[in-house]
């Protein structure tokens, strides 16, 4: 792939790190590099380490944040109603004319990975109902520069479909479980199918992903008691159980006290494993992980809502109808499908991306005016 310019954005910020570290100036003997000087260097080997090739202007926003993980929604249909995430009575869904193609979605994929996206998610609505998803991750698989492919699934389709899509390139995977009792399960989704999504759950390991993610969204007066169960299947299981905060969406019924924060399910955990460790994480990493020692697996916490993590937010989802958002939380939108289908270039496609990315604010609204902001339904989203 051809390199591209330097963006003024990076610029921008090499000259930063490179003539302020904000530390003050110490006197030294000439000739001999100060501390302050051997550390500021130190730091630039590290960014220029970290960014080898310049990233693209147009993916990065107004404070600096490069947008290298993009999640695409394949489906507004799912064939469970979990409670969190849809109303009951359903959502009425776009017509399937206005819903982006296979090539669409495939032209979209390509650009933002010429762009420098390196990951991207296959969402949904349920994205292993969409009939041709093995042949798109195959398709993304072919993509220069991409170097993960994942998937968020229920699990209900996953043992029968997974050897095919590891086959096609599939690279990483999570499963939604919010419960380990099967009449709960049926409580929660509205619907049967729990022993499917366990057995989704072995496959993915029987077939060597490791870790295999599993999703649990966490409700006060429904799952906060299984926590602990939770964290058990870890032991002898190469599982990252996610524990992930109860977050505000049109139609699911969001209430503050239903929300178990992330320090009251950590502290929980400790009074069962007082040893439990905190690991390492990635920068732009949504999650906080932790480990009992010992155990196979891990464990961590999407806190969305008692800590955001905004400040290294490296994501961007396109929903299936073709809208390019920027912030899970945002209600503002921008079609990219209705550009494309007009005959929008490569270019005038990329302005467009870049205007939106650069409209991006530093954090999303608390988590009560959230809860009072118009937004789609999870569903109509994509996670």
């Amino acid at each position: 792939m051809a390199a591209r310019p330097v963006s003024r954005m990076l610029q921008r910020v090499l000259s930063v790190r490179s003539c302020s570290s904000g530390a003050p100036v110490t006197q030294h003997r000439p000739g001999e590099p100060s501390q302050t000087a051997v550390e500021e260097l130190s730091r630039r080997r590290q960014f220029l380490r970290e960014h080898a090739a310049p990233f693209s202007a147009f993916l990065t926003d107004s404070f600096g944040r490069q947008h290298s993980y993009l999640r695409i929604s394949l489906t507004e249909k799912c064939n469970l109603r979990c409670q969190y995430c849809m109303p009951e009575e359903g959502v009425p869904l776009t017509p399937k004319a206005d819903l982006l193609t296979t090539e669409e979605i495939l032209t979209l994929a390509r650009l933002f990975v010429k762009e420098g996206v390196d990951k991207i998610r296959l969402t949904g609505g349920e994205p292993l109902i969409r009939p041709d998803v093995v042949d798109i991750v195959a398709q993304l698989h072919r993509l220069e520069g991409l170097r993960t492919i994942g998937i968020t699934t229920n699990g209900i389709n996953l043992a029968r479909l997974l050897p095919q899509l590891q086959k096609a390139g599939l690279s990483a995977i999570n499963i939604s479980l919010d419960t380990l009792v099967p009449a709960k399960f049926e409580f929660i989704v509205r619907r049967k199918g729990f022993h499917k999504v366990m057995e989704g759950i072995h496959k993915a390991i029987e077939l060597g992903y490791s870790p295999v993610k599993v999703n649990c969204v966490v409700m006060r007066g429904l799952n906060e008691d299984e926590l602990l169960d939770f964290v058990a299947l870890t032991e002898g299981l190469p599982l990252d159980v996610r524990f992930i905060e109860y977050m505000p969406f049109d139609g699911n019924k969001w209430n503050f006290k239903k929300m178990v924060s992330y320090k009251e399910m950590l502290d929980t955990l400790r009074q069962q494993w007082p040893e439990l460790e905190k690991l390492p994480e990635e920068e732009s990493s949504t999650a906080k992980a932790f480990k009992v020692p010992g155990f196979r697996g891990q464990v961590s916490f999407i806190t969305s809502m008692s800590e955001h993590f905004c400040g290294t937010c490296n994501r961007l989802r396109i929903t299936a109808d073709g809208n390019l958002k920027v912030c899970l939380f945002g209600n503002s939108e921008v079609s990219l499908r209705d550009h494309l289908r007009a005959g929008a270039s490569e270019e005038e496609l990329l302005q467009i991306i870049g205007a939106a990315v650069g409209r991006k604010k530093r954090q999303h609204a608390g988590m009560f005016s959230i809860a009072q902001m118009k937004n789609r339904p999870m569903i109509l989203i994509g996670g």
